[in-house]
């Protein structure tokens, strides 16, 4: 049975809205960053205009996500908004030497999304990311210590984990690398 999504929830507007209103900012103040109108932006949102390439560089620097996270792979024939294929998953997040993250999630209007992370060995994050969201993760392969707040975990294939705004950090210090499916919410990339 094929479910007809409706056409707002697979799109770059659709994106676009999502990630703005994910970090709190208004139209008038994303437009303010962009120098664009309000009326442009908002047209951008609801897939009325096609922003330049120009542009969506200046909107993933506002919104601060990679330019790559914007940029979608077609899907096949009835599987738009519904399924992501492997080879068809978009690279987003971090800016991190060392992690490697996919889109796993068919698009970033959902409450959360999930990410398909990869730690290479002796990868870490030496600062602290304390974000507004709740997120889980889950030990796919490899080891990973993570730290939330002032506790250290180590973590291994198996084991998950929760964190709700508290402070975090990470590191690989293993020879091999780690796996982890990542849920976020609301999402953030």
């Amino acid at each position: 049975m094929r479910h007809d999504l409706p056409q707002e929830s697979r799109t770059l507007g659709a994106d676009l809205r999502a990630l703005r209103r994910a970090r709190g900012i208004t139209l008038q103040d994303l437009a303010d960053r962009l120098g664009r109108s309000v009326g442009w932006l908002s047209q951008v949102e609801r897939d009325l205009s096609t922003p330049g390439i120009t542009d969506l560089r200046q909107m993933a620097k506002a919104l601060d996500v990679s330019v790559s996270s914007l940029f979608r792979v077609n899907a096949a024939p009835g599987e738009d908004g519904l399924i992501v294929r492997q080879a068809a998953r978009r690279p987003i997040g971090s800016r991190e030497a060392g992690l490697v993250e996919e889109l796993l999630s068919p698009d970033l209007t959902d409450d959360f999304e999930m990410v398909h992370s990869t730690f290479a060995p002796l990868a870490e994050i030496a600062d602290p990311v304390c974000r507004p969201t709740q997120e889980v993760g889950y030990i796919v392969s490899g080891k990973l210590d993570l730290w939330i707040s002032d506790c250290l975990f180590h973590l291994g294939p198996g084991d998950s984990f929760r964190i709700r705004g508290e402070p975090f950090r990470w590191v690989n210090p293993h020879d091999v690398p780690c796996v982890v499916i990542w849920v976020i919410a609301p999402p953030v990339y």
